[in-house]
This record gives structure tokens, sequence and C-alpha cells, in this order.
């Protein structure tokens, strides 16, 4: 009987335990209800924050010009759709094992072209319309292997184009494609214009059609940038506007909608070249004159200066007195050239052309280059520490007269002896003159004998100190016959005579 009451004692007690669990578990779900619902779950989360109809205001100007623009520019941009095709050869193996032991059977050759297509992909903008034939800019090596072009736009169509013309130097090409459909044109602006700060907008077809007409928005982060891949000579805008492959040849556009730039490369060091905030696009205004000659000729002319420039040394600017200067250095002339007949001389320093500063050599290559044949123009140049105005009339560049070597005078490279270059070509102390660090073959340098490593000790019996007593004599000596006493390893030895 005690064990019976035990046992209902403790049931109780497990069943009191479980009814209280229930209530307490009843009482936190209604809680939890309660506190979940819409007009109190608002409350708690409400902002007490206000944001200011003013700042409001002027994000959605801007957030207004923005739209604005993209749907200003978009209807010109266009998609480049390429495919390259290459023939190689490639090893028959049909006769194999018979060609191992009895040779190869007749009419069975043992190669066999095959050919291989790749595709490709870049942007492009269009600039031109001429009795219902559109025409694009986009960078030369989006389509400069391409034997098919395929036109994309923003409205779905597609169009079989064709390459206009190209420049290589530039990286520039010009493509069309016909049809009764209209496009706008792309508004061309002015990148003398654009300055450090301002709004940058690029459009384009980054990374595939997946990607297509893409808009993306950053600031201009610097301008007059050289050193582009393959040798480029413009003076680019940079931009952190996400720039990635497949922007290539498309707009790079301002606040306006205007375009001042071809977007053409960026500079990355991730695996696959994905944006790191370091795009460069080609000035506009480095364009517009190439449009019409790629139209009118297929090609475009670059003015012909005839000197071989280089970045001076320390060691050379010191010399020469060029402390804080910007400039190049006209380290050799063309004989015949428009620089010859000018009046410009080894050993000048280019600062300036028709008032426009040429801060490096990249950049005067370039000024030079966009001067049309035929123009008069201003090269201030700073000769003995002097600043002085020549007159320069431009002829047309071509590969020909650009490479005629034996026209090159004096057709060598030389630069101070410093402590650095005693030491490498095991020299005393005290050695004296100027090391030759590159003939040119062909040039009168190279047919009189003189050697990359020679020191030049005099010129025309005249002992040169420094390079800028070379250049001198040089200049004074222009039209006489020329020699140089040389040091080559401990002889010294003296070079044939020569008369431009």
């Amino acid at each position: 009987m005690n064990i019976i009451r035990k046992l209902s004692s403790k049931n109780l007690l497990v069943f009191n335990l479980v009814l209280l669990g229930a209530i307490f578990g009843f009482s936190l779900a209604f809680l939890s209800f309660s506190c979940s619902t819409p007009g109190s779950h608002a409350k708690a989360q409400e902002s007490k924050v206000v944001i200011p109809e003013d700042s409001l205001a002027v994000a959605e100007a801007v957030q207004n010009t923005f739209n604005a623009v993209a749907e200003k520019v978009l209807p010109s941009v266009i998609e480049l759709k390429t495919v390259s095709v290459r023939r190689q050869q490639t090893p028959n193996f049909n006769g194999i094992p018979w060609e191992f032991f009895f040779g190869p059977r007749d009419k069975e050759p043992s190669e066999r072209d095959r050919e291989y297509r790749s595709q490709g992909l870049g942007s492009g903008i269009i600039v031109r319309n001429k009795d219902g034939v559109y025409y694009a800019l986009t960078n030369n090596h989006v389509v400069d292997d391409a034997t098919e072009i395929t036109v994309a736009t923003k409205s779905g169509k597609e169009y079989p184009a064709q390459l206009v013309g190209k420049d290589e130097r530039k990286d520039l090409a010009l493509i069309s494609f016909k049809t009764n459909d209209s496009y706008p044109l792309a508004t061309l602006g002015d990148s003398d214009n654009v300055a450090v700060g301002n709004w940058a907008i690029a459009i384009g077809n980054p990374l595939g059609e997946q990607f297509s007409f893409s808009v993306t928005m950053g600031i201009i982060s610097a301008v007059g940038r050289t050193g582009g891949p393959g040798g480029n000579i413009n003076d680019f805008i940079q931009t952190d506007a996400p720039i990635n492959q497949g922007n290539s040849g498309g707009p790079l556009v301002n606040i306006r909608g205007e375009v001042i730039g071809i977007n053409t490369w960026i500079a990355s060091n991730m695996s696959g070249g994905g944006s790191v905030g370091l795009g460069f696009a080609i000035p506009i205004n480095n364009v517009k004159r190439s449009i019409d000659e790629f139209i009118n000729t297929g090609s475009t002319r670059y003015g012909w200066l005839g000197v071989s420039l280089m970045e001076p040394s320390k060691e050379t600017i010191a010399s020469m007195g060029l402390e804080n200067k910007r400039g190049a250095l006209a380290a050799q002339v063309f004989l015949g050239s428009p620089a010859d007949k000018g009046g410009i001389k080894p050993g000048d320093f280019i600062t300036h052309v028709n008032g426009k500063e040429a801060r490096n050599t990249q950049q005067l290559q370039m000024i030079v280059g966009d001067l049309k044949p035929g123009d008069n123009a201003k090269f201030t140049v700073i000769r003995d520490k002097q600043t002085r105005d020549i007159q320069v009339k431009i002829e047309t560049r071509t590969d020909q007269v650009a490479s005629d070597n034996k026209k090159l005078w004096p057709g060598l490279i030389v630069v101070p002896l410093n402590d650095q270059l005693k030491q490498n070509m095991d020299l005393d102390k005290d050695a004296k003159g100027l090391v030759v660090i590159q003939v040119v073959d062909g040039s009168p340098a190279n047919v009189i004998g003189i050697k990359q490593g020679d020191r030049i000790t005099a010129v025309n019996g005249v002992t040169v100190a420094d390079i800028a007593a070379f250049y001198k004599v040089l200049r004074e000596n222009a039209t006489a016959e020329l020699w140089f006493g040389l040091q080559r390893g401990d002889a010294t030895v003296e070079s044939m005579k020569f008369k431009r």
C-alpha cells in the first residue's frame, strides 16, 4: 500500500512538471507571436534617421545624369565578334607503322595543313555615317588578324563588318557595316580638357556576351600616361572605372556623354588580367584626324622629323646643364631629313613643339606624328644651355625613310664614363672619355669602324671631356671630315675619316 502511494505521489509530481512545462512553452510562443506581428515589428525596427531632402535631391540629380549618359551613349556602342583563321602543318600519322618499316608511300604527304579558327570579342563606338554605311572606332588588336567581323548592337541586331583601316602605332582601327537601320552617332569630346578627378564612364562588353553593354563609373586618375603595350605611342588617360577584357575599343565618356577616349588596355596583377582600377584609354583628340584618313585612304600618315631620340641619363643631364628640364634629347639626326634641313643638330634638347610641352621622348614622338606633312612647326630646343626656336617643315614618315641607317648621323650613342662603368669595364679611376653603348648597323659610325664599348676621347683632335663637349664638336664640324680618337681596351686607335 505504501508502494502504491509512493508511485501515485511520484506520478503526480511528473504530471505537474509536464503541465508546468507546457504552460511555460505556450506562454513563450504567445509572447513570440505577439512580438512578431507586422505593426509591432515595424515599430521596433524603424530608424529615427531622416535623409535630408536636399541631399537626396543632389544625389538623385547625379543619378539621373548617369541614367541619361547611358541612354545617350549605349545605342552608339557596338559589340565586335571576330573569327581568326590560321593554318598550321601537322604530322600525318596515317602511314604508321607502314612508313616505319617501308618508308613513305607514293602520293602520301607526311604533313598536311590544318585550319584553326579562334574567336575574339571587343567593343566599338559608331562615329560616322555615309550613304548608309556606318563607321565605328575600335582597337587594332581587336580586329587585326580577323578574317570575319560581326557587329552586334544594343538592339540585338547583327551585321557583317569590314576592316576599313588600321594604325598599329596607336592601336586604332576603323570598321564599317551597312544597314538601313538607324543608329545615332557618338558625340566626340575634347580630351585636352580632361582633368584629374573628372567623372569617367566606361561602356563596352567585358568578359563576353553575358555582360555585354555594361556601364561602369569612376574618375580620371591621371592623364599623359605612357608605356602602353606593343610600343603604343599614345599619352593615355588613366581611369579607375572598371575595365576588363572585352572592353577594348569601347568608349570612355565624360559626364556630358561625350567620348573622351577609346578604352585600350589595363594594368593588372591578377591572373587572367582582371580589373584592379588601372585602365587606360587613347585620348579622343589623338584619334579624330585618323577617322577621315581611314575612310579616304585606308591608312593614316605620320609626320616625319628625322631624329633619333633618347632619354638622357642623370650624368648626361648634369653634363649638359639640363637639370629640372623636361624634353627629349636628339642624339642623332638623319642627313637630309626635315630636322637636318631646318637646323636641328645632334645634342639638341627638344622641349616644345608649337608651344606645346614635350615632356619626354614618347610624347615628342606622338606630337610629331600628329603633325601633318607639309606643316611648318616651331621646335624649341636647348643648345649649349641656350634656348632657341627652329622652324622645320614636316614631311611624311615612311618605314623606308625611317630605317635608312646610312643617313643616321653620327650613328652612335655615347654616355659619360661614371664610376659604375669604370668598375664594369675594369678601368682605372682616373680613366677619361665617353663610352659607346650603341652603334647602329650601316650608319657612318659603323662604316668607319667604331665598336660598342669603345671610349671616345677626342673628335677631330679636340679632347672631349664630357658629352656636352662631344656634341659641340660634332655641331662645329658638321660639314667637315670627322674622325674619332678611341681607347679600345689598352690600345689607342684612331677611326677612319668620314665626311657627311
